[in-house]
């Protein structure tokens, strides 16, 4: 199970499932509550337009016998004194719960006032006295101050159930108050059927509670394939990174699939990758086979010559020798420094005045002159000398007489140029001369010029230290090498 959902589109799968599972459940209980309460209300106008049917006619001293209301052909309907006395109810009402009473059986209510005087012209003023008498029961109830044949405008509604003729039924009731000229206050109540609620509502829940888990296996359906279909080319990459290290061939390349999007992006990144690497150990075997034949020369020259003078003491080359370790000496100094730089090594972070550090680079050197501007950068000052060092040196074995080294700002930058008038170099071998172990002449051979390592070492550093190292015409006529540094900041 681990493994399963360990994948990508598993995960994918399962996230998006989760997600739509939330959503629909969230939007099916908001339609489920919007579709209730617009039931809910529905019935509960029917039920007040009935309660207000009803108390229309109490206003107009419709007798209880004559109430249209009470035909049972509508809902239940009650009708309650303001001292709670059941005084009406709809025909074949049996039960009845949610209202003011549960009662369904009327009981005789008190003598209807103003009766024992209706029939006496001159006792008019007791009927007004009953119409006074009435008035003086506003407090009960509502609390609506209502005058005789008045209804009120306020309608209270709760839900309870009924039972007529038998059928039991949830209903939506309303209660309303009217104040008539013969029997006080009285509160119709009326309810409108809720099975119409409760069948839509049901049907709308049994349809999600089907529907539901049809529409999450599509949608998990859907996002399998999708997700595996845009996965497709990942897995291709990884199928081919894997041969490639399997066969340690770096000469093959992934596929790159014909989209713009980011799988095709990673694929362009990782043929990218792969070319940079196949480049750098190619790169790193000709370094070795070019470091160990480098070596290969000045180890077998001092072998030869402690040979030699092991089996004939008199003709040892002292001199010989000497210049041989010497040369074997710089050639690993050099082999050492250029492996530091290939693995990473940042330069110290101490400021170093480039100005000084010709003038101290180019004192005892014949033929060399300085003209520099005090310009601070930051870096490494051994590792900075050991270029203007190698810089000097290249310039001087090819010099006529004359070597100028410069130093000047332009900018944010600080460039220290080295330029000699000798013969100066081609345009197209401009950048082949800061290859590893490239010789461009004769003058340039192992026992004059060195192993062809100085200008490798002294771009590799330039570039270490944020800069470039570039090889141009000097004004004389000879070659012009100029190293760009960026200044330090004044903090």
């Amino acid at each position: 199970m681990s493994r399963l959902f360990g994948s990508v589109r598993s995960r994918a799968t399962l996230g998006a499932t989760l997600v739509v599972a939330v959503a629909l459940v969230a939007a099916g209980t908001a339609v489920l509550l919007s579709l209730r309460s617009n039931l809910i209300g529905e019935a509960g106008t029917q039920a007040e337009r009935s309660a207000r049917a009803v108390a229309a006619e109490l206003a107009v001293r419709t007798p209880y016998d004559k109430l249209s209301g009470l035909d049972g052909d509508g809902g239940p309907v009650q009708i309650v004194d303001e001292d709670g006395r059941l005084v009406a109810a709809s025909e074949d009402l049996r039960k009845i719960t949610g209202t003011a009473t549960t009662e369904v059986t009327p009981r005789p209510s008190a003598p209807a006032r103003g009766d024992d005087d209706s029939d006496d012209s001159d006792d008019g003023d007791d009927g007004d006295d009953s119409e006074e008498g009435g008035d003086s029961d506003d407090s009960g109830g509502s609390g609506e101050s209502l005058a005789p044949g008045e209804i009120a405008r306020e309608t209270t509604f709760s839900n309870g159930s009924a039972t007529i003729d038998g059928d039991a039924e949830d209903y939506r009731f309303a209660a309303v108050e009217v104040e008539t000229h013969d029997r006080g206050r009285l509160t119709v109540h009326a309810g409108a059927p809720l099975a119409a609620e409760h069948s839509a509502v049901d049907t709308s829940l049994t349809a999600m509670l089907i529907g539901l888990p049809l529409l999450l296996g599509v949608v998990a359906g859907v996002t399998w394939l999708v997700t595996g279909r845009a996965l497709r080319p990942v897995e291709g990459i990884r199928r081919e990174m894997a041969a490639i290290t399997a066969s340690e061939d770096l000469a093959r390349r992934v596929p790159e699939p014909a989209t713009h999007d980011e799988i095709a992006r990673l694929a362009r990144t990782t043929n990218e990758t792969l070319a940079a690497l196949e480049t750098s150990v190619e790169r790193q075997r000709r370094f070795v086979a070019d470091a160990s034949h480098e070596l290969r020369s000045p180890i077998a020259s001092l072998r030869t010559q402690l040979e030699v003078a092991a089996a004939h003491p008199e003709l040892l080359d002292l001199d010989g020798a000497v210049e041989d370790t010497v040369r074997l000496q710089h050639l690993a100094a050099d082999l050492l420094l250029l492996a530091r730089l290939d693995a990473g090594e940042r330069p110290a972070d101490a400021p170093v005045d480039l100005a000084a550090l010709a003038r101290e680079e180019a004192a005892g050197r014949t033929g060399v002159t300085v003209d520099a501007e005090p310009a601070e950068v930051s870096g490494s000052r051994g590792q900075l000398g050991r270029v203007l060092a190698n810089l000097l040196d290249n310039a001087r074995r090819h010099a006529r007489e004359r070597v100028t080294v410069t130093v000047r700002r332009e900018g944010t930058w600080a460039v220290l140029g080295v330029a000699d008038d000798g013969d100066g170099v081609a345009e197209a071998d401009r950048e082949r001369i800061f290859e590893r172990f490239v010789r461009l002449d004769a003058a340039r051979s192992r026992d004059d010029g060195g192993a062809g390592l100085g200008l490798a070492i002294a771009r590799d550093v330039a570039v270490r230290h944020g800069g470039t190292l570039t090889a141009g015409a000097a004004p004389a006529g000879g070659a012009l090498f100029e190293l760009r540094l960026p200044l330090a900041r004044p903090d």
